[in-house]
């Protein structure tokens, strides 16, 4: 039997980009998914999508910053099938822009209400009733790039580096249970947040190459994963080198532009 077949899957950020990837294969693996973003037509087309291909998908239009929408999501679905065995994390944005990259603080604050406090809201709301079974898993589409920061992505990194550090202390909260917490951070994949950019960025992936990964890491229950290998080696290997020789390395690099 497929780890996915009958599973009950919480996605948020589900509309486009690696969400709608995820949600298409998991309903493909048997999966009943909760698709819930903020863009209701495309939740829908996906939804449809779905269904035509015979798989279960309810769409919820919601914002992740909004706790309340996200609670409201949380129970019309609980109530149809009973319970969330997993919740994807995934809701996210760039900042990749003028006002962020000048520290504006209401931009810098956009992006951490959503990339942040948007997966505290998503854990808050499904996370009693984990407790409760004492069963699920959560988590959390993080970034390599919240592992140290990056040239134009003071706002992005800081929101990742958080969503890290707040998802391996829930992890550490929930030792004594069998709800599972995976941290999983790509690397550069080929969707609507990283296109336009004029600047090549190393080791980027194909959306569809890389969708088997996140499955792998989730099947497997792992704390931790990152990918692809290439840019995860250096990645981890820069958050050992000394503040110097870090800015004059990671100090030339144009990713972001």
């Amino acid at each position: 039997m497929d780890y996915f077949e009958g599973k009950r899957v919480f996605l948020t950020g589900a509309s486009s980009g690696i969400g709608e990837g995820l949600a298409e294969a998991l309903a493909q693996r048997g999966a009943v998914v909760a698709l819930v973003a903020r863009r209701e037509d495309q939740l829908e087309t996906l939804r449809g999508r779905i269904e035509d291909a015979g798989g279960t998908a309810r769409a919820f239009q919601a914002d992740v910053v909004n706790a309340g929408e996200l609670r409201a999501a949380e129970k019309h679905f609980t109530n149809e099938f009973g319970h969330i065995d997993i919740l994807i994390a995934n809701a996210g944005i760039g900042g990749n822009d003028e006002k962020t990259r000048s520290l504006e603080p209401d931009a810098v604050k956009k992006v951490i209400d959503v990339n942040l406090l948007g997966a505290v809201n998503s854990v808050f709301a499904v996370l009693p009733g984990m407790r409760k079974r004492n069963e699920g898993q959560l988590v959390a589409i993080s970034s390599l790039a919240g592992l140290r920061g990056l040239p134009k992505s003071a706002a992005y990194s800081a929101s990742k580096a958080g969503m890290n550090a707040f998802f391996e202390s829930v992890r550490l909260d929930l030792g004594s249970t069998a709800i599972a917490v995976t941290i999983i951070t790509p690397g550069f994949i080929k969707t609507p947040l990283t296109s336009g950019r004029k600047s090549k960025m190393p080791f980027i992936m194909d959306l569809e190459d890389s969708i088997p990964l996140f499955l792998k890491a989730i099947e497997r229950r792992k704390k931790f994963a990152a990918f692809p290998w290439q840019l995860a080696t250096v990645v981890k290997l820069a958050r050992f080198f000394p503040a110097g020789l870090y800015d004059l390395i990671a100090g030339k690099a144009r990713y972001r532009e």
